[in-house]
């Protein structure tokens, strides 16, 4: 692999991506273990890594709306869900003696840091894997919205969309076989054609400050590092 093309990076990790393969919810700690050893490669290669962690394995907002729980505490919810995903992939690095630290946008003081933007950008130059879990702290916010927010704040130079699918396509691949994957992308391209790649105010923000998004396939072995190598992969949008 060629010399890695970002200096610190901010991985945005679905829920989906830590649950259980067949059912897509609860906790798979073999999944979570194979990630954990994606994420030592490249934090062994130099990389400063950040991880915004979603909660939709643990719990959905939208749709318990349905069932009578209103939307805030129902947001409120899924944030403490990303929270138990933060911490499961925190054990499975420092099992594989990684420093890392969970910053909290909910206070949790006995399990989380609170987030604090000067000390998270202090933990990543001194070599540590921040997870930020419970997404803004705000109802209302997708943590694709998180991530989005974070990796401003943090200086990163690019967010790494973990995906179960090679990239952004023009329709459902699992629906349409004839599907086409687009290697690069505009932001006006994404919201004009509802891609679905995050939500329109993540985009925007992006859009507006000028950070790139790479959506990419995590199942495939090695393609964060692939990916931080300059190597063609998944879809870039810019």
């Amino acid at each position: 692999m060629g010399a890695p093309v970002y200096k610190r990076v901010l991985l945005k990790l679905s829920g989906e991506s830590l649950a259980d393969p067949a059912s897509g919810v609860g906790l798979s700690y073999e999944t979570i273990g194979d990630i954990a050893e994606e994420i030592k490669a490249v934090h062994d290669d130099g990389i400063e890594v950040a991880i915004v962690v979603g909660g939709g394995n643990i719990f959905r907002g939208a749709p318990a709306v349905n069932h009578g729980i209103e939307r805030a505490t129902g947001d409120y919810m899924g944030m403490v869900g990303t929270v138990i995903n933060a911490l499961a992939l925190q054990n499975a690095l420092e099992q594989r003696d990684i420093y890392t630290r969970v910053m909290s946008a909910i206070a949790m003081q006995e399990v989380a840091e609170p987030y604090i933007r000067r000390k998270a950008v202090r933990h990543l130059e001194k070599g540590r894997i921040v997870i930020f879990a419970a997404g803004t702290g705000n109802p209302f916010f997708t943590t694709d919205t998180a991530a989005s927010l974070r990796a401003l704040e943090i200086g990163a130079d690019v967010i790494m969309k973990a995906t179960k699918v090679d990239g952004v396509y023009d329709a459902d691949p699992a629906e349409n076989p004839d599907a086409t994957l687009f290697s690069t992308l505009s932001y006006m391209d994404v919201i004009s054609r509802d891609l679905k790649v995050m939500d329109a105010t993540s985009i925007t923000l992006c859009r507006d400050n000028k950070l790139p998004i790479l959506v990419f396939n995590i199942t495939q072995p090695e393609n964060i590092r692939r990916a931080i190598s300059g190597e063609t992969i998944g879809t870039i949008v810019r």
